[in-house]
């Protein structure tokens, strides 16, 4: 017998051995479908927003959450007339301005989103509140410690919301059902996260990406390093899941392991995590393979001192399961599957309420900042990872 002959009857074997072992493993396990109490109608239209700048298609994600939560879309300035275009295709209710200040300069706006170019959001929204509007980011949202130490300023001197869209969590069905999981007590005290959140270079799927990525993606100084820009969202989850509210990096490190064309980009990063609520594990890449059928194979994992949460958010390989929004939870009683895709976003209502009442039920303040300060201190202790070819 030849070895390669060998070799493939040994795959074979393998191969099927493994399947047995997944079909029969699940055997045992509980599968349900979450299906929440019917929502409270949302009155609409109870605070008008505005959109400047849209460089990341991420904006659809954000005006379809402010939409949900009532805001009503009245206004557009964006400098590049492709994105332009393709925004008003999707909401053609939206005025098309004809300069930022005659938004920020229009009294009945509320809230400003944004998703420009990452170096270009927080000055905007220092802009934004000095003309005593809310406002809301694409993550990142803040690409250095001398940038959040301005936002911060003037976020107290204006009392103005500034808040970025961690969407990971705030726009993740699976994610959310975890929350409520946790906060239930489902699992007891959380002791540890760990993020793995891969993402695929050039991204055709859906409005979340971009197929071909433009100059500034490559360039450090404009998205600020991959622990700042990924990774924020990461650092937003360790926060929410281990209920901290002071901790320390432990270790960071960064690398451009594979694309030496891009001097100035980073491809891989990782962190670890202390703090007052619980340890974090984060790690972000840009290596998602072609052959995935998902932008990333994101995967939370929330282990408590009763059981433990696995969140697949976005595909699930091992199970068969369609899409995204799977949930596994395991403890001192069974096994769980839950299928998260029916369970309510509530991030949209909920800052909407915040910008009416002036609360902090979305998200608060000293959170956000928070978890933008533990990035960019990452990103800027970072060891650099370096492999041999």
């Amino acid at each position: 017998m030849s070895q390669s002959n060998s070799n493939r009857r040994n795959f074979i074997k393998t191969t099927s051995a493994l399947s047995g072992l997944l079909l029969f493993s699940g055997m045992d396990l509980k599968a349900e479908t979450y299906m929440p109490p019917t929502p409270a109608p949302v009155i609409p239209n109870r605070i008008k927003f505005a959109v400047i700048n849209i460089n990341h298609p991420h904006i659809y994600g954000m005006t379809n959450a402010i939409k949900r939560g009532g805001g009503e879309l009245v206004a557009l300035y964006a400098k590049e007339p492709n994105l332009v275009a393709d925004y008003l295709k999707t909401y053609p209710e939206a005025k098309l301005a004809k300069s930022e200040k005659e938004i920020l300069e229009d009294p009945s706006i509320h809230l400003i989103l944004s998703s420009g170019i990452p170096d270009e959001r927080a000055p905007l929204g220092i802009r934004a509140m000095q003309h005593g509007k809310d406002y809301l980011s694409d993550k990142p949202g803040i690409i250095t410690l001398e940038q959040l130490a301005a936002v911060k300023k003037v976020q107290m001197e204006t009392k103005r919301i500034f808040s970025i869209m961690y969407s990971e969590r705030l726009e993740n069905k699976g994610t959310e059902m975890a929350s409520q999981l946790v906060k239930s007590g489902a699992i007891g005290q959380v002791i540890q996260t760990v993020n793995l959140a891969p993402h695929r270079i050039n991204n055709s799927i859906g409005k979340t990406g971009l197929s071909v990525r433009p100059d500034w993606f490559f360039d450090k100084k404009r998205f600020g390093g991959i622990l700042t820009d990924i990774g924020s969202h990461q650092f937003d989850q360790y926060l929410h899941f281990t209920n901290t509210t002071e901790a320390e990096v432990l270790m960071s490190q960064v690398g451009n392991v594979h694309y030496p064309q891009y001097p100035n980009f980073e491809d891989f990063g990782d962190v670890m995590l202390r703090g007052n609520g619980g340890a974090g594990y984060i790690r972000v890449d840009w290596f998602t393979p072609d052959g995935l059928d998902s932008w990333g194979d994101g995967r939370l994992t929330v282990l408590g001192t009763e059981g433990y949460i696995e969140v697949r958010k976005n595909i699930d390989v091992a199970s068969g399961h369609k899409g995204g929004n799977h949930l596994y939870i395991t403890d001192n009683k069974q096994m769980r599957y839950i299928d998260c895709n029916n369970v309510n976003l509530p991030f949209g209502q909920l800052l909407v309420d915040d910008i009416l009442n002036r609360t902090e039920t979305a998200m608060t303040q000293k959170h956000c900042f928070l978890a933008t300060e533990l990035a960019l201190k990452a990103q800027k202790m970072a060891k650099p990872l370096v492999l041999k070819k």
